[in-house]
């Protein structure tokens, strides 16, 4: 009698009083919140705020100089560099090679974490042709990087993540360089995966519509953390964003529906740090 595993359920992350400088520029002050398990959580907040610098200590791609981040029960420096390849995946906001890679080479980079175990060479290709058809990027599998555009190029590095088949994944502005249909496309299919998915993301309003859990930083510090329609309120926005805003309710999926009004001027503000919200 046959009988299946099931699969690994994806892992929370966690940051604990997680401290980042270069030099004596301090861009992120002992932040404290998480992503939950199998969720989609969005990372938000102005420009300089510290979201790409806070994905890229849970990607391990910089060490923070106080704190810790946890994926599942490990902190995150821990992992051998392979067996993370194998549970975190992360998609920067701008990639460059001057290599003239096409477009199936980048996104079979994808299987390298498991090359030797998990996967069967026949397994990778149909790994490959899925990811491809996922993105709807088949027709480009032949064309070199360099002669995409930067929304071909934001899905093919997409593409190349989900062929990884992690558990985690980490996305820096994944709408960048979408137009509006592609930018929907790819937010609903990330909500879709089942893994822990964490984006940072500048629309507010995608944020709402897409997005499971909100974590807000302003100036590297934590503001606040909680569902969507918790989390975006009229104050919120006037002390993080400086917007003058009504919050109203998606006539069709019931989601904060933010209504810009102008902008608030006044002297430098005062931020409500480290709330939360259940």
């Amino acid at each position: 009698m046959s009988s299946t595993t099931p699969a690994p359920l994806p892992p929370p992350i966690r940051l604990d009083g997680v401290g980042y400088a270069v030099g004596d520029v301090r861009l992120l002050t002992d932040i404290s919140a998480s992503a939950p398990a199998g969720r989609f959580t969005g990372l938000i907040g102005p420009n300089g705020s510290g979201k790409t610098t806070l994905l890229s200590t849970v990607a391990r791609w910089t060490r923070p100089d106080t704190g810790r981040v946890l994926v599942g029960e490990r902190e995150v420096h821990s992992f051998p560099r392979r067996e993370l390849a194998r549970v975190v995946a992360a998609v920067e906001q701008h990639s460059s090679t001057e290599t003239e890679l096409t477009v199936e080479q980048i996104v079979d980079l994808g299987t390298i974490p498991h090359a030797g175990g998990r996967f069967r060479r026949v397994d990778t290709r149909e790994l490959v042709d899925d990811a491809l058809a996922t993105m709807g990027i088949e027709m480009l599998r032949t064309r070199t990087w360099q002669s995409l555009s930067g929304g071909e190029r934001q899905k093919t590095q997409i593409a190349r993540a989900l062929v990884q088949r992690p558990q985690v994944l980490l996305l820096d502005e994944p709408t960048n360089h979408l137009d509006t249909s592609a930018s929907l496309e790819v937010l609903a299919l990330l909500r879709s995966l089942e893994i822990t998915v964490v984006a940072a993301l500048h629309d507010l309003q995608l944020a709402a519509m897409y997005c499971d859990h909100l974590v807000v930083l302003d100036h590297g510090r934590f503001v606040t953390e909680g569902p969507p329609a918790q989390v975006l309120t009229r104050d919120l926005l006037a002390e993080v964003y400086r917007l003058d805003a009504e919050i109203a309710e998606h006539p069709r999926t019931g989601a904060p529906l933010v209504v810009l009004c102008g902008t608030i001027p006044g002297p430098e503000r005062t931020i409500g740090l480290n709330r939360r919200i259940p």
